[in-house]
């Protein structure tokens, strides 16, 4: 892959909204993860989860097209125009006709959708928004975007499972590389902080039961651990070729140079318990890199939380890094503010430039018990000074779906803000 410059970011989660903010939580392990407060959850068997606060304090959009979206499209239109600001990127200067929008989420709009189902049955269909068609599904944070800004060019939305947003940045580098677009808004926006939504989360088996310390449940690799947290937010990243890029002299945090994907093709739920396939992704991100397993100074992992997600992540790392693996810091920074699902991805991306640009490894919080199963450097609990050249990041989805992003820590044409 021809290196893709990630030149701006835009961060909307639990930890924080405003990248300073975030980075601050995360490299400090406060936990963000709470109970459940915006419903009744008492009946849930989870009802523990991140929640984003103070939305409304960075959101210039209006009260009108609020009553017409979802939290998901909101955080997303928030988090698009942060990436913008950040990148230094003005639209109006922009052929609208090729720039991209790449977006992924698992749920959709849930929020939006309940309230509506729950009028239609108490009002009849005179009770229904007539925006409910176009507020809830996958795809409506990249149509709210797209509209925003007028964006007319090639643009997609994934979805897989917590794959989503890493898939959708994925895809969307390989666009720029393939010359469909010179500039993409790539990530993603979960909210699945509502009652239907928390309840398919909780009948999936992945969350933590661990109600009464909110802030100690999500422990991936513990061997302890009893499953993830959910959680709500939004990345957003502006991606932008090489010769663009030097061309406005842009600030650039890492370059995206690797990708690989495979799945498992063995259980619709639960991966593979040999994390062969996993470990294939990994080596085919590498290669697409151009990289040694030794090269790599950092992974993100996927850090489910779970029993078989933690060992077979385990597994497939030290299957392609073999006696380097115990050498590389492994950590999953997701721990801190919950796991947001179809916008992983994006957040992790998020978190790994800024690991790069701060030379820190962020931790992997709520680490007490060793498992031997899971024997590799976690990160317990202390962010680590380290330089960071070149990082990998892990995201699966269930059924097996596999995804894997290699970044490279870039030269700055001009220097950061």
């Amino acid at each position: 892959m021809q290196p893709i410059a990630i030149t701006g970011l835009g961060v909307i989660s639990p930890s924080g909204i405003d990248k300073r903010v975030f980075w601050s939580n995360v490299k400090a392990g406060r936990s963000a993860v709470e109970r459940i407060g915006r419903f009744d959850a008492s009946l849930y068997p989870s009802r523990i989860a991140g929640h984003v606060q103070e939305l409304e304090a960075y959101s210039n959009i209006s009260s009108r097209l609020l009553k017409k979206i979802d939290l998901f499209s909101h955080m997303a239109l928030v988090a698009s125009q942060m990436g913008l600001e950040d990148a230094d990127i003005h639209l109006s200067d922009e052929d609208l006709k090729r720039v991209g929008i790449f977006m992924g989420n698992a749920l959709g709009g849930w929020l939006y959708a309940e309230t509506e189902l729950q009028d239609m049955y108490l009002e009849g269909r005179e009770g229904v928004s007539p925006f409910m068609a176009s507020a809830w599904f996958p795809a409506a944070p990249q149509g709210q975007i797209s509209i925003h800004y007028g964006i007319k060019g090639f643009s997609k939305t994934i979805v897989a499972d917590r794959a989503s947003s890493l898939m959708a940045i994925g895809y969307a580098a390989r666009t720029i590389n393939r010359g469909k677009c010179d500039l993409i808004l790539a990530g993603g926006m979960e909210a699945p902080v509502t009652p239907y939504a928390l309840l398919c989360c909780n009948t999936s088996g992945v969350l933590s039961k661990n109600n009464d310390n909110p802030g100690q449940a999500y422990r991936p690799f513990d061997k302890n651990r009893d499953g993830l947290a959910i959680a709500e937010g939004a990345g957003v990243l502006t991606l932008e070729p090489q010769a663009r890029v030097s061309k406005r002299k842009a600030r650039v945090y890492a370059n995206i140079i690797g990708y690989g994907t495979t799945t498992d093709g063995v259980n619709r739920i639960e991966p593979a318990p040999d994390g062969k396939q996993l470990a294939k992704a990994i080596q085919l991100a590498l290669d697409d890199a151009g990289l040694a397993p030794k090269d790599i100074d950092y992974i993100c992992a996927d850090g489910a939380g779970t029993v078989i997600g933690d060992i077979t992540e385990t597994k497939a790392i030290k299957q392609v890094f073999n006696s380097h693996a115990r050498n590389i810091p492994v950590s999953a920074p997701k721990s801190v503010f919950g796991n947001m699902l179809g916008a992983c991805g994006a957040l992790d991306v998020v978190t790994t430039v800024l690991a790069m640009e701060h030379s820190t490894v962020p931790p992997t919080i709520n680490y007490k018990t060793p498992d031997p199963q899971c024997d590799l450097d976690y990160c317990p609990n202390k962010a680590r000074e380290k330089a960071i050249k070149n990082a990998l990041i892990i995201n699966r989805g269930r059924g097996g779906i596999n995804c894997v992003l290699v970044l490279q820590k870039g030269p700055s044409y001009a220097n950061p803000n």
